[in-house]
């Protein structure tokens, strides 16, 4: 019993003593050289306050970009089985049939209101119905 009890505390002593030297202390090591942990954030700051530079002329592009846009798309032909854009899709370009005088639309359909056009469309799909221009 005592060559047991003996066996297993040697060997769990081993045990313990191989595991710490196997712990060590973590050094977050890149290209080599320790470098401190806030080095990256020192980093971002800087990216950050290099594009907030140029902030303005960024928001004028992005202007100029968002005008066209609309201007294309108010300049849009619409015809019957074309896929209405996204962009139309939302609730603020749909009307109530009874409001405008139009006429009732089938189950899944929907009217919209889109560059004093009226178009109906099919709801499942997207695609475009039917057009009434004022």
């Amino acid at each position: 019993m005592k060559k047991i009890l003996t066996a297993l505390a040697i060997s769990f002593s081993a045990l313990t003593a191989s595991s710490i030297s196997i712990a060590g202390p973590h050094f977050d090591q890149r290209d080599g050289y320790d470098q401190p942990r806030d080095f990256n954030r020192g980093q971002a700051k800087k990216n950050r306050e290099f594009r907030e530079y140029n902030d303005g002329e960024r928001m004028e592009m992005r202007r100029m970009r968002e005008e066209r846009g609309v201007k294309r798309l108010q300049q849009h032909k619409w015809q019957a089985g074309y896929v209405l854009p996204q962009h139309y899709r939302g609730n603020g370009y749909k009307v109530d049939y009874r409001d405008q005088n139009l006429p009732r639309p089938d189950r899944n359909q929907q009217w919209y209101k889109i560059n004093n056009d009226y178009i109906l469309v099919n709801s499942e799909t997207n695609s475009i119905m039917r057009i009434l221009g004022l």
